[in-house]
């Protein structure tokens, strides 16, 4: 199997392999992680070591949000399902083509259950050369292709040992391994400038709509800190409501009071004859990584919600895997395992994104999800989630100071997926050695 040419003829001086062997020659290997009965639910912890499991495996990185966390103790007994910098971390079962490639940040995290690892060893692969290959989609096609189980496909280390893997002299292994990795650091400052943007919008929604800052300085007769004419549309005192003390004149309210529920479905005459589909597993923690574009016919079931720019998607199936998004483009069609809240105003646009996704309110849709392997609520449930809704000033000045940040956050993103697409058009042509080095360069600077 490892002579299969999975990428067609090679140049001269590079080899086809197996991944097993080439990992054996450096050293390494392809390793499981712990199982179930070596590391249980109670012991897991809020601080501590973290713990990859599959839902934290991203587009060939480590997806860190909600990652859970084990205890300095467990990791030393579990020592050798620690992850080395230069690791690549799989799937074991469901979307088993999926990797991540660690990096020195996540050095001594635990390989969690459920995953395999793969150690190249020293000085014989360029690991990030090797996550570029293994992210071929011939190669995550033969993964898939070979694994196991009809209903849920599961993968192993003697079927990833066997996968057909192409090895270069290392000075080329490096010099393509650059010039993705070139796209992929702009991939990842956007990605981090839109956490800080985020986080921005997030604590400012918090401290107006949860802890009412302003209110409570004015009650305490401290300057809010912010222009008079803002600070003015705050009032000076609270009252009880069902939801406990709130600003006097705010209204207690649900997302359905600011926002449409599933306002749009696809019928047989409005279905497009192409679908650009989002689906659960390619959105993650308010960043869609991936849309995959169908013929009609060909479109999964599921691809049924209409989404417009400034719609809110929330996954309603294991919601605490933070599947949700704020959409910036037309055209899309998200799956039935979304909720989609359509602001019935403008500017309540960023508000329902803000409070539908709170870390509080994700946990909380997590506790109430139901049902054995695919715990879930009804996008009723989503709808139901209770807000605290301020006077129509207000909410248009909230508008306009969250605008800006979450509009650079779809810039960034958009410019992403540009990046994304250009260096998925190099990656085939690199990794077989179809386009050389000097040639990619070229053309990168033609194109950025």
């Amino acid at each position: 199997m490892g002579s299969e040419e999975l990428v067609g003829p090679l140049p001269t001086g590079w080899e086809y392999t197996t991944l097993g062997e080439v990992c054996a020659r450096g050293g390494g290997g392809v390793q499981t992680g712990p199982f179930g009965t070596q590391l249980h639910a109670a012991d897991y912890v809020s601080e501590g070591v973290p713990s990859i499991m599959p839902q934290n495996i991203g587009d060939n990185r480590v997806v860190r949000d909600g990652i859970a966390r084990i205890t300095v103790e467990d990791a030393q007994r579990l020592s050798r399902y620690l992850v080395r910098a230069g690791d690549i971390v799989y799937s074991r079962r469901g979307d088993v083509e999926r990797r991540a490639l660690i990096r020195d940040a996540e050095d001594g995290w635990l390989c969690g259950t459920g995953c395999l690892r793969v150690r190249f060893g020293d000085g014989y692969m360029d690991s990030m050369f090797a996550s570029y290959y293994l992210g071929d989609a011939r190669v995550r096609e033969w993964v898939v292709r070979h694994a196991q189980g009809a209903t849920m496909p599961n993968l192993n280390t003697g079927i990833l040992s066997s996968l057909p893997f192409v090895k270069p002299p290392l000075p080329e292994q490096r010099a393509v391994a650059h010039i993705l990795g070139t796209l992929d650091d702009k991939i990842e400052l956007n990605r981090r400038m839109n956490e800080t943007l985020e986080a921005m919008a997030r604590a400012l929604f918090k401290s107006w709509f949860v802890d009412f800052d302003p209110v409570r300085a004015k009650v305490e007769g401290r300057d809010p800190g912010l222009p008079k004419a803002l600070a003015d549309l705050f009032p000076d005192s609270f009252e009880d409501s069902e939801l406990g003390e709130i600003p006097v004149e705010w209204e207690p309210a649900n997302l359905s009071d600011v926002a449409v529920l599933n306002a749009e479905t696809w019928t047989k005459e409005t279905r497009p004859s192409v679908i650009s589909y989002v689906d659960l597993s390619n959105t993650k923690w308010g960043r869609i990584e991936e849309i995959t574009v169908y013929r009609s016919e060909d479109a999964p079931s599921r691809a049924q919600r209409v989404l417009r720019p400034h719609d809110t998607i929330v996954g309603t199936v294991r919601p605490g895997n933070g599947s949700y998004a704020l959409i910036s483009q037309d055209g899309l069609t998200g799956s039935t395992g979304f909720a989609v809240l359509r602001p019935s105003k403008p500017q309540y646009a960023e508000f329902v994104y803000l409070a539908g996704t709170a870390g509080a309110n994700i946990d909380t849709l997590a506790h109430l999800a139901d049902g054995g392997a695919y715990p879930a609520v009804r996008p009723e449930v989503v709808a139901a989630t209770q807000v605290v809704k301020a006077p129509a000033g207000l909410m248009a000045s909230f508008s306009r100071f969250t605008t800006p940040l979450l509009g650079k956050m779809a810039e960034n993103e958009d410019e992403s997926h540009t990046l994304a697409g250009l260096r998925n058009t190099l990656l085939p042509k690199l990794i077989s050695g179809e386009l050389r080095v000097e040639n990619a360069e070229r053309f990168l600077e033609q194109k950025t």
